[in-house]
C-alpha cells in the first residue's frame, strides 16, 4: 500500500473516534503542522488566496504562545511542512526561514492570547466575504448551513478597511471575536477559530459559502429566515467543534491523495 493510500485508509478508519490523541508532544506538533499545510492548500484550491493576504495559525501543543503560519508571500497551494514557520506573541520568528505577515502576528498573536481554548485561526481575502464584509452586518438564517453561525458570529467595525498593522487593530479583531466561532470583520473579511486545525479550517470554508449563499438569494429576491427555535436547534446540532472537525475530513481526503508532498 503506498503511503497516501495508507494514511487515507487509516482516515477513514480514525474518522468515526473523531480527532486524535497523541503520546507526545512532538507527535501533536507533527500532526497540526500537517493539518495546517494540507488546509492551506485546501484554500488555494478553493481561490481565497490574494496576492499575499490570507493565513491560518495553530498554537503549538508546547510553547502555547507561539503559533506555526505560513511564510508571507508564499502561494498557498506551494505549503509544505517544512515551510511553516513558528511565531511568538512578540512577532519573532522561532523557527523556519521567511518571514511572517505583518497583519497574520498582529491579528493571531491577539486572538491566541485571548482565547486559549483556541487551536487554530484561519483568515483569507476570499470573493465572497469580502463582499458581504462591506454590508455592514451578520449573516441571516436562510439556510440550514448558515444556522450554524446563528447567534454564534459577530460583525466587528473598529478598523474596517484599515490594514491591521498595529497592535490595536489586532486586539479589537480578538475583543469583537469574543467567545464565538467567527467574526466578520466590516469592510476586510471573515474570521473563524476552532479547537483544531480542521475544524477553523472548515468554518471558513462553510462561512464563505454561506456569504455568497445569501449574496445570491437576496439578488433574486427577499430570503424567508429559517424561525430562531430551529435556527438554534440546527446549530446546536450542526455547529459545535467536533461536527466542524468531521465536516473537513473529505476535504483532507482529497487533498492527501493529490499532493502527498505536502508532507515533506
Amino acid at each position: 500500500m503506498t503511503d497516501v493510500a495508507d494514511r487515507t485508509a487509516g482516515q477513514r478508519r480514525r474518522a468515526l473516534k473523531g480527532p486524535p490523541s497523541f503520546d507526545t508532544l512532538e507527535a501533536e506538533r507533527r500532526h497540526r503542522k500537517e493539518r495546517l499545510a494540507g488546509a492551506l492548500r485546501i484554500f488555494g484550491r478553493l481561490g481565497f488566496s490574494e496576492g499575499v493576504a490570507g493565513h491560518i495559525t495553530a498554537r503549538d501543543p508546547e510553547r502555547l504562545d507561539h503559533f506555526w503560519v505560513n511564510p508571507f508571500a508564499m502561494n498557498f497551494r506551494h505549503v509544505r511542512v517544512s515551510d511553516l514557520i513558528l511565531v511568538s506573541h512578540e512577532g519573532e520568528v522561532v523557527e523556519g526561514e521567511g518571514a511572517v505577515n505583518r497583519a497574520a502576528f498582529v491579528i493571531h498573536s491577539a486572538v491566541h492570547a485571548a482565547r486559549p481554548d483556541v487551536v487554530a485561526a484561519a483568515h483569507a481575502h476570499s470573493l465572497y466575504g469580502k463582499a458581504f464584509s462591506s454590508l455592514g452586518r451578520t449573516l441571516d438564517p436562510i439556510t440550514q448551513d448558515a444556522c450554524v453561525f446563528y447567534e454564534d458570529h459577530s460583525l466587528v467595525t473598529e478598523g474596517g478597511g484599515r490594514v491591521a498593522f498595529d497592535e490595536e487593530s489586532g486586539r479589537a479583531i480578538a475583543q469583537g471575536l469574543g467567545q464565538r466561532k467567527a467574526a466578520i470583520h466590516q469592510n476586510h473579511g471573515l474570521f473563524t477559530v476552532g479547537q483544531t486545525v480542521d475544524e477553523a479550517a472548515w468554518w471558513f470554508i462553510t462561512m464563505e459559502r454561506t456569504c455568497q449563499a445569501q449574496l445570491i438569494a437576496e439578488a433574486a429576491g427577499t430570503p424567508i429566515h429559517v424561525d430562531a427555535a430551529n435556527a438554534r436547534y440546527t446549530r446546536d446540532q450542526t455547529g459545535f467543534p467536533l461536527a466542524g472537525w468531521f465536516s473537513f475530513q473529505p476535504l483532507w481526503d482529497d487533498i492527501v491523495r493529490t499532493d502527498p508532498e505536502l508532507f515533506d
